[in-house]
């Protein structure tokens, strides 16, 4: 079996890679893309996998961009954190929908249907998974554990301006404060927050909503002012500039 892994992220990727040779020992990863031109070009020079792997929100836009404008045959389980693009994933050859961080259990589910379903995706299956989405609604972390001197102490979300990643991961409240948080990865924050809130800036920042003072127009993208106390700019590549102001809108 010939599968393409779409990430742009080098950790969860190898991880994906990791989990589909433990489950599936005929796997063969023809390539791992960061973006969605590298895919284009990808597919511009390489015959369609058996099955695609692909992250929904890349660094330079989404895989849609990619699925919607090629003839893409073969199917897709889409992975990401956010469960606002379930329905549009549908849409396309979509098999199954996979929410970070991925559950090996429902990553062997997915490939399990993914057995059963020669092409596409039959009508049944999609009622079923939107029937799921639809009863279980998402929901998001309420409260953080910061780590401070020893002890752990909750941190609720309204009370965050933002979080950054440094060499660790820290909360920056809206008070000026930065606390040391006990998780590990960007993606996995992601996941846990609530889309309608938070933004991710770029690979070092999710930011609150109501943190956000003026923002200003670069060559490069923009320039994510914040509320005081905090006197820092965030940059913004040009690729993430629709999906904020439809966000910040």
């Amino acid at each position: 079996m010939n599968v393409l892994i779409i990430e742009d992220e080098p950790l969860v990727a190898k991880d994906l890679h990791t989990m589909l040779t433990r489950l599936e020992s005929a796997v063969h990863i023809v390539a791992t893309l960061a973006s969605v031109e590298q895919a284009r070009s990808w597919f511009a020079a390489n015959p369609q996998p058996d099955l695609i792997l692909a992250d929904i929100q890349l660094a330079d836009g989404v895989s849609f961009e990619v699925f919607e404008k090629l003839k893409i045959t073969c199917p897709i389980i889409f992975t990401t954190a956010y469960d606002v693009y379930a329905i549009r994933a549908f849409k396309l050859n979509s098999i199954d929908y996979l929410l970070k961080p991925i559950d090996e259990k429902e990553l062997e589910r997915a490939l399990t249907k993914y057995k059963k379903i020669s092409v596409g995706l039959h009508a049944e299956s999609l009622l079923n998974l939107l029937h799921h989405l639809n009863t279980e609604p998402r929901k998001y972390k309420e409260r953080f554990l910061s780590m401070q001197r020893n002890n752990f102490v909750p941190i609720p979300v309204s009370e965050i301006a933002f979080f950054s990643k440094e060499e660790l991961i820290f909360i920056n409240t809206l008070t000026g404060e930065k606390l040391l948080s006990d998780h590990h990865t960007m993606d996995e924050l992601e996941s846990l927050l609530d889309p309608a809130v938070f933004f991710r800036v770029n690979r070092q920042h999710l930011v609150h909503i109501k943190s956000v003072a003026r923002v200003k127009t670069t060559n490069k993208g923009l320039i994510v002012q914040l509320k005081p106390p905090y006197t820092i700019e965030l940059e913004m590549s040009r690729e993430k500039v629709t999906a904020f102001k439809q966000w910040l809108g």
